[in-house]
């Protein structure tokens, strides 16, 4: 069970203690991410997530680089459209170093005008990767066609020409106007006392001043489904679907997620797994994703396969829409999906680094920490007339946006 403190500038700390293991996961979960940027700072977030290991107060880049991972631990981070987090995992003997060395580049920044020139050209060279790599790009492409014109279309790593011209002011305002206190958690998970993962970061945390921002989310709002085709450097066709889903907040999300799950989700049991590769042998591998935003979400199938099978895959594709759109699933078959998502999930909370990630968004999204058990509650009262309304709005074929690169 986990316990949680809030500070009076709003920030709080959640923690879980787990007893049968030597480590601590630890980090920071900021409500700040990519679609927060306007247009001209586009991919400011992650480079701010770079430039966090170049320099602060106290601290070269070396002397955050060795501190933990002289002690054989990891520090990382990562951002989306909707967060930035900065985290760690090290034996809990260490945990007051690896909290305060987190304190220090998540808040004390300096931004060194000779580390953002070089770190510039490191992610320019990320971008050059990305573009190399179409399973990769693919994915990000899909966005701006589904969310054309809104700022979760966006490429998380910004253009070469807004990348290449930011400065040191730039990463200070947008924190200065985006950030706010009580979108901030501290999250911990790991073999250490609430009291012990408070002594070390409690009084620093104190001294952050509250700060409210005024900054409101563009909502997204205008859906028109689009098909595109491009030509590149490929040895085979990928295709990708798409379109709007519910949002973090929607009642249908965890019917939605189940849903997924039986569609393409990551067992090879799954319908289009079964259906494209195991039966037709037209791909390697076959997948459908579904990720919720705070006012939106996205729902995606993703599939590569060689040109002249590219039409077959897809008529298979929307064949197993299809069903799902017009029979109900069996008691069986239901009972099945749903034992094994409830599965996958239970698996996942083993996971304490996720977990310590996933404690620190939750509080975030929804000021709370449902316990496991109850979303396997909602899982479970899930009936089949409502997968299969949840099929027919999002499997609609007229909703659904087209991406296919073809090879030159």
């Amino acid at each position: 069970m986990y316990q949680l403190k809030e500070l009076a500038n709003g920030i709080r700390i959640v923690h879980q203690q787990v007893t049968h293991t030597r480590l601590v996961h630890c980090g920071f979960i900021l409500n700040i991410g990519s679609r927060d940027e306007d247009k001209d700072q586009e991919g400011l977030a992650h480079f701010w997530e770079h430039m966090a290991f170049k320099g602060t107060k106290k601290r070269k880049t070396f002397h955050i680089i060795n501190r933990l991972e002289s002690l054989g631990g990891e520090l990382n981070a990562y951002t989306t459209k909707e967060k930035v987090c900065f985290y760690a995992s090290v034996l809990k003997d260490h945990y007051p170093k690896a909290a305060e060395l987190l304190f220090d580049i998540t808040f004390n920044s300096t931004f060194p005008e000779r580390q953002i020139e070089k770190e510039r050209q490191v992610i320019l060279e990320e971008m050059a990767m990305y573009r190399d790599s179409p399973d990769d790009s693919i994915q990000d492409e899909l966005d701006e066609l589904v969310f054309a014109n809104h700022a979760l279309g966006r490429n998380i790593l910004g253009t070469e020409e807004t990348v290449g011209r930011f400065t040191q002011e730039d990463f200070f305002d947008f924190i200065a106007t985006r950030l706010d206190t009580s979108e901030i958690v501290f999250s911990v998970v790991g073999n250490i006392t609430f009291e012990k993962a408070l002594r070390a970061i409690e009084g620093p945390l104190s001294q952050i001043q509250s700060k409210r921002t005024l900054y409101v989310r563009s909502g997204f709002h205008d859906y028109k489904a689009r098909h595109k085709t491009v030509q590149r450097d490929v040895t085979q066709s990928l295709c990708a679907i798409g379109r709007p889903a519910y949002s973090l907040h929607d009642k249908n999300r965890f019917k939605l997620y189940l849903l997924n799950n039986i569609l393409g989700g990551p067992s090879m049991n799954s319908k289009l797994n079964l259906s494209l590769r195991e039966n037709y042998g037209y791909v390697y591998s076959v997948e459908s994703s579904y990720q919720t935003y705070s006012d939106t979400g996205f729902f995606g199938v993703f599939f590569g396969s060689e040109e002249k099978t590219l039409k077959k895959s897809l008529a298979v594709v929307h064949r197993e829409m299809e069903k799902l759109r017009n029979k109900k699933l069996g008691n069986i078959q239901l009972h099945m999906a749903k034992e094994q998502a409830i599965g996958q999930m239970a698996m996942a909370e083993e996971n304490y680094a996720a977990l310590m990630l996933v404690y620190g968004k939750s509080l975030i999204d929804h000021d709370k920490i449902d316990p496991l058990e109850r979303i396997f509650e909602k899982i479970r009262a899930t009936t089949a007339e409502e997968i299969q309304e949840i099929a027919q709005e999002i499997f609609n074929p007229d909703q659904l946006s087209y991406l296919i690169y073809t090879p030159n």
